[in-house]
């Protein structure tokens, strides 16, 4: 069918209109999937380090005692082939800070922050050469990195009493070791008496590369066990 002048112009024109709508709506769908992806790459990028964490139910209503570093500390033992005395090594860990809170002569809630460039072993103490490579070893990329990260720490997030076993308490918490935060429950026995509150943690077995932890030695020198056990000894003065 022959269109004249004017009715070619108006289909042309009516034409133009409708392909500027369509790219509207092209352009409105567009923009936002563009940011949208954007952001999911900038999350990417951003994503912290591995944490997995217990809900926190505990509070800070009540007295405040802080960590008495000096008496307090954390005892660590790890083991080659099998646990027994004669195939482990075995140390300690200062704590750099740490605070605890009592009500009604009960504990509440606390956190404890370890100086990880204080880790030593013990049962090399009297062979100094020895000692001097362990503890570089242990401080070292192969396992806790202590330049990069300096602290480890347990925040209690729920407290449990208990009338089973050797243990007054359950404590369920975030252990963080080299910026990997898991969730960790000790058996305790927790006592407040005359301004001092005192935390003695069962033996507990962690293993240590999901924490980052994943050096093996040759199988020569054997065979490195997964399992590191800790034990947390805290005690704590009112604050005056």
């Amino acid at each position: 069918m022959f269109l004249g002048k004017e009715h070619f112009f108006y289909y042309i024109s009516g034409y133009i209109k409708k392909l500027k709508i369509m790219k509207r709506k092209l352009f409105s769908l567009v923009i936002p999937a563009f940011f949208a992806t954007a952001v999911v790459i900038s999350c990417k990028k951003d994503k912290p380090l591995s944490s997995e964490t217990n809900e926190v139910t505990t509070t800070k209503d009540g007295n405040q005692y802080a960590i008495d570093t000096l008496n307090s500390k954390v005892e660590w033992k790890g083991y080659k082939i099998l646990k027994s005395e004669n195939t482990s090594h075995f140390g300690t860990i200062k704590f750099e800070s740490g605070d605890v809170t009592i009500k009604d002569g009960k504990l509440e809630s606390g956190k404890f922050v370890a100086d990880m460039n204080s880790l030593t072993s013990v049962d090399l103490k009297d062979d100094a050469e020895q000692l001097g490579k362990l503890n570089g070893h242990l401080k070292s990329g192969d396992f806790f990195e202590v330049e990069k990260f300096p602290t480890a720490s347990y925040e209690i997030t729920k407290v449990t009493p208990s009338a089973e076993g050797d243990y007054n308490t359950l404590l369920d918490g975030n252990l963080t070791i080299k910026g990997i935060t898991k969730p960790v429950q000790f058996k305790a026995n927790v006592s407040v008496k005359e301004g001092e509150a005192s935390i003695a943690t069962e033996p507990k077995d962690i293993n240590r590369e999901e924490f980052g932890v994943k050096f093996q030695a040759p199988a020569e020198n054997g065979v490195i066990k997964n399992e590191v056990t800790l034990q947390i000894n805290v005690k704590a003065l009112e604050k005056k």
